[in-house]
């Protein structure tokens, strides 16, 4: 469903643990972090599955200290752990982008009108029109933490690139794009000289936050398919 064999990724899609080979109770997170792993067996899961797993281009690849920690409590409960990066976030309804898209009532037209930057990752659409200060304070309730706005507070903005987690390199593909607004999780230093200067206004409200979404949906989705038992578990994050 994911097509994860389309992407250039980080690090490998699909089951990177295995465990028991029958699985009734999937719990779903955005990171396979401890707390989650002990959560999950807390909740009896036969699987996990998670947005960001264990495994990463460029890792030292010992097993030592937190890698050693997650993969132990894992093996020995005998737990399966599946990742979806990449694929996550472009999949057009259960994706962190579509599901981001559809809490803040963005309107995304279907194939290569909604989409920008490398590999299409980004989502283009429109939302009735207001303030940027309107948008905002949508983006701060919905995903119930603040963000970092930069920008023309009175600016009407209508035209929104979105693109969750750590996507502010597509900033510029956005600005390009004809977007008023670009939403993403993160900020780094030049992207608000980038806002100052182009008018395109910037907020970023958390890479956890924006990413909860998809995987819920994503395992809700997989569960009612198989008859399986779901629980999303929420790891706050306040990166």
């Amino acid at each position: 469903m994911l097509q994860p064999q389309l992407f250039r990724d980080y690090g490998p899609n699909g089951l990177q643990v295995e465990g028991r080979p029958s699985i009734r109770t999937l719990v779903s997170g955005v990171t396979a972090s401890l707390a989650l792993i002990d959560a999950a067996i807390e909740a009896g899961a036969d699987a996990i599955l998670v947005h960001h797993g264990l495994f990463w281009r460029g890792q030292d690849g010992r097993v030592t200290g937190w890698m050693r920690q997650r993969l132990g409590r894992l093996l020995a409960h005998d737990i399966n752990l599946l990742a979806y990066h990449l694929p996550l976030d472009a999949h057009p309804n259960l994706g962190n982008n579509a599901q981001l898209a559809l809490k803040l009532g963005i309107r995304m037209p279907e194939g290569p009108a909604g989409r920008f930057g490398d590999q299409s990752l980004g989502f283009l659409g429109e939302r009735d029109p207001g303030t940027l200060t309107q948008l905002a304070q949508d983006v701060q309730s919905r995903l119930m933490r603040p963000a970092i706005v930069v920008g023309d507070p009175h600016r009407q903005v209508r035209r929104v690139a979105l693109c969750t987690g750590g996507a502010q390199g597509y900033f510029e593909a956005a600005i390009a794009a004809g977007a008023d607004v670009f939403i993403t999780g993160e900020i780094s230093e030049p992207q608000a000289h980038y806002a100052r200067e182009s008018g395109v206004a910037y907020i970023a409200c958390g890479h956890h936050a924006s990413e909860r979404y998809g995987v819920a949906a994503l395992g809700a989705h997989v569960a009612g398919l198989l008859g399986l038992q779901h629980h999303f578990i929420d790891i706050d994050n306040p990166a």
